[in-house]
């Protein structure tokens, strides 16, 4: 086929074309561009949708509350069938009216399944009996990963050690405030946890505990400094990827209900996309996004109506400057042009909302300078709209 031919038959189909097409998620060629550390947008449309997760209830005294519809359950008040004694022993706790309630000197128990990063839930009540004092009253813990651990403790009106008060981070930071409710009564941890990341011997990510006690923050994304543990100083280190979770007997008889976790996503520092990331890792993700949106070009190829996928194509340019994609959108972008002006009068004024999409487009590039101030496919679309005068009109 000759060229004057086939640009008579991009015309055709171009005057049958609809006009009009925009992205799904968003505004496209908008907010700032990604850059060295950033591999989206501000306000990129690409950029993957929240998951959609069911909110739960929130508990009274009376009856526990209902997880997230993500929550993995540890203990819904009906047994230990998730639960086993610290050698792998079935867990001999006694379970009863929707609560599990430590039997004192039949030892700790932990949880059958392994985790990490966590979103973590617990309920705990200390005896409506008030007997002894300081740390020998309501006394149990949770230990993250059978290591770290966030007191158990009935603190109502019984001062003890600051750094063993109940939702403390046992033995190295006390909590910002006292607030347990009074014995007997259920109190609510909500506790956000990340492990230290290593990397060769030395550490990347320090890893920190978050801990709200009743709905009150108690520990600020505090920074971990090893297990914690009794009368000794702990020790930075790391901690294993995943570790069971552990609850003390400590000869009070505590009870616990309503115990489960969500699992957190990777960090920044152990090859999560989101944040301030390492150049490095931004410019991998940049990649896979421009190779993401290009296949996605690919599939919008259609002579009746190119603007489509030469969006697509102008968009991955704001990913990666590929000199390929350049060129394939310097000749989509004349022939486009071309065949505009071959359309018959009637017909050129169907183009409009489609050509200034393509001029945005190019302005953005060209001002972030990702495509040259004096790109000539820019300057051809300039100059058919002043040529229509579909210009905006000056106030």
């Amino acid at each position: 086929m000759k060229p004057i031919f086939a640009l008579a038959t991009v015309s055709m189909a171009l005057a049958l074309a609809p006009a009009s097409w925009s992205a799904s998620f968003g505004p496209r060629f908008y907010g700032d561009p990604p850059d060295a550390n950033h591999p989206w947008a501000v306000h990129d449309g690409n950029r993957p949708q929240p998951r959609v997760v069911t909110p739960g209830t929130f508990s009274t005294q009376e009856q526990a509350g209902k997880p997230p519809a993500d929550a993995i359950i540890l203990f819904d008040g009906t047994d230990l069938s998730k639960w086993e004694g610290s050698k792998g022993a079935p867990a001999k706790w006694e379970v009863k009216d929707g609560y599990m309630q430590v039997v004192p000197g039949t030892g700790e128990i932990r949880s059958k399944e392994a985790f990490g990063d966590c979103q973590l839930h617990v309920e705990w009540a200390a005896p409506s009996v008030v007997k002894g004092d300081s740390q020998g009253r309501g006394n149990s813990g949770i230990f993250l990963m059978g290591m770290l651990e966030v007191q158990v403790l009935d603190c109502y009106n019984n001062p003890t050690y600051a750094d063993g008060t109940a939702g403390g981070y046992y033995g190295v930071n006390p909590p910002l405030v006292n607030a347990v409710r009074p014995p007997g009564q259920f109190q609510v941890y909500d506790i956000v946890f990340r492990r230290p990341i290593y990397k060769d011997g030395k550490v990347l990510d320090p890893g920190y505990v978050t801990v709200f006690v009743n709905g009150i923050l108690v520990q600020d994304h505090t920074p971990l400094e090893g297990s914690g543990g009794h009368m000794g100083r702990s020790k930075v280190g790391p901690f294993p990827e995943k570790g069971a979770m552990r609850l003390q007997d400590h000869n009070n008889t505590t009870r616990f209900r309503n115990i489960w976790y969500r699992p957190l996503p990777p960090r920044m520092s152990e090859g999560g996309t989101d944040g301030f990331l390492a150049p490095e890792v931004a410019q991998a993700k940049r990649k896979e996004i421009a190779a993401t949106v290009r296949a996605n070009a690919t599939k919008l190829a259609n002579p009746a109506n190119p603007v489509p996928q030469l969006l697509d194509l102008l968009e991955s340019l704001v990913y990666e400057a590929d000199a390929a994609t350049v060129q394939q959108v310097e000749k989509m972008t004349a022939d486009y042009l071309a065949a505009v002006r071959q359309l018959p009068a009637e017909k050129v004024a169907g183009k409009k909302n489609d050509t200034r999409e393509l001029a945005n487009a190019f302005k953005y590039l060209t001002r972030f300078k990702i495509l040259p101030a004096d790109c000539a496919a820019k300057a051809g679309v300039d100059k058919l709209i002043v040529e229509q005068g579909w210009a905006d009109k000056k106030k």
